[in-house]
């Protein structure tokens, strides 16, 4: 572990992280996880979530004046497994959560209220007194949000950090469904809005429970210089608002998460230390002690760190193309199948044994089960033929894939296992069956229309 752990943090490659799942394959393959009867699996990386941990740590660590309290929060929504929580709060990282449900698996991984913070753009009346009855951190999105969190209050104090969530309005990413700092962004106060900065601050200088303050500028396609704009703009309106006190009412500043994440290669770049360093060069003052810190980092941490391995159950041909047709397709990766062009994935193929297939190179679509044209995991992509047995494996995809199961035609969801060096597993969520399938689907109301 020590080898692989060397080797990815020294270089960058991604060799160590490379290796181990080449050896998860195989050995998923030999202890019969998948197969004939169960051809569809979720694997992540213990071990390189662990690193991906440990660096995030690090590269804040490195920056930060010492006795800053900082709280990184896992963005539940990435991968919302309960036993990857535990494991993430094992390495001190806590959760950032968006739903009630999210805040359920939260509490069941067992993350401390202290470090779970809340955030969404619709939370209810009844989530808010929760969160604030748990002592919850809540970042207000917008008036009348705030409004409802003052009638809670003028109940009795709460223990929870409270601060409003802004919009710095800095412009958008390469994938526009991700931007969350454009000029019509539905997220947060839109501070170049006319008024609205004013507004801000004065809703700072009326509420002095009012202590944080956040932003989110960053996802996939969204560069590091803009990332660090928004959060130049969020402290400059901090540093405004406690000017305006005469006291530092905003003492933590929550500057979201982001981080892209490499999709082209095992390479992990960007890194959170350049991120961290780019920070502490464009806006100092963020790590000089005077402000706790909170991040929210959700695909970075995991994406890395995970495959969905599916056997190939035909292999035929199409006007000349090659078709491998897999149980992995839309119910897996929508967000592949439906915008390839934005959330491509590196295939790698495994033969019947699990080993990594060589032999010449042949263009070829990689198709799911799924019944309409469009899904194709990879389309065109040049590669070592796949033949019936063989095992296609999508790369990267511990975030936002195998965790956010899309029922297309009431495809089951799969397993999930996590995976050490030496050919441990260990269960993360059991496969779905067709009856949890049925059940789900009114099974028990099945004469309700009749």
């Amino acid at each position: 572990m020590g080898a692989h752990r060397e080797t990815d943090e020294a270089d960058g490659s991604g060799a160590g992280r490379a290796a181990r799942r080449d050896e998860a394959v195989r050995a998923a393959v030999e202890q019969g996880l998948l197969g004939p009867d169960q051809p569809l699996v979720g694997l992540l990386d213990v071990v390189g979530i662990r690193e991906s941990a440990t660096r995030l740590r690090a590269a804040f660590e490195a920056v930060t004046a010492p006795g800053t309290p900082v709280l990184h929060a896992f963005a539940v929504k990435a991968t919302p497994l309960v036993p990857v929580l535990r494991l993430l709060r094992e390495e001190g990282v806590g959760a950032e959560v968006a739903s009630p449900g999210e805040l359920a698996l939260a509490r069941a991984a067992g993350v401390p209220v202290e470090m779970t913070v809340l955030d969404s753009p619709a939370k209810t009346p009844a989530e808010l007194r929760e969160a604030l009855d748990l002592g919850i951190a809540v970042n207000a999105d917008n008036p009348q949000e705030l409004a409802r969190i003052d009638a809670l209050m003028r109940t009795g104090p709460a223990r929870s950090p409270l601060g409003i969530r802004v919009n710095p309005q800095v412009g958008g990413g390469a994938i526009e469904a991700l931007s969350t700092a454009t000029a019509t962004s539905k997220f947060g106060v839109a501070l170049r809005d006319e008024g609205a900065r004013e507004w801000v601050v004065q809703a700072y200088l009326d509420r002095p429970w009012l202590t944080r303050l956040h932003t989110h500028t960053g996802s996939q396609g969204v560069p590091l210089s803009l990332m660090a704009r928004g959060v130049a703009e969020a402290y400059a309106l901090a540093e405004e608002i406690n000017r305006q006190a005469g006291r530092r009412q905003v003492d933590t500043l929550d500057i979201g998460g982001g981080l892209p994440v490499n999709f082209a290669s095992d390479a992990t770049t960007p890194t959170y230390a350049q991120y961290a360093r780019m920070l502490a060069e464009e806006v100092p003052g963020l790590f000089d002690g005077r402000y706790g810190l909170v991040t929210e980092f959700g695909r970075s941490l995991l994406a890395k760190h995970g495959t969905v391995l599916a056997r190939v159950e035909y292999a035929k041909t199409s006007g000349g193309r090659a078709v491998a047709v897999t149980h992995a397709g839309v119910q897996v990766a929508a967000r592949t199948v439906y915008a390839p062009g934005s959330w491509p994935l590196r295939i790698a193929a495994y033969d019947a044994k699990g080993r990594v297939k060589e032999g010449p190179v042949v263009v070829q679509d990689v198709a799911g089960p799924a019944c309409f044209a469009g899904d194709l995991l990879a389309e065109g992509r040049s590669m070592p033929l796949l033949e019936q047995g063989d095992y296609a494996a999508a790369l990267d995809t511990g975030a936002y894939y195998f965790a956010h199961h899309y029922g297309y035609n009431s495809l089951v969801r799969p397993g999930v296992y996590g995976f050490w060096p030496g050919g441990r597993f260990a269960v993360v969520r059991e496969a779905q069956t067709v009856e949890e399938v049925v059940a789900e689907s009114g099974g028990a109301q099945a004469d309700a229309l009749a």
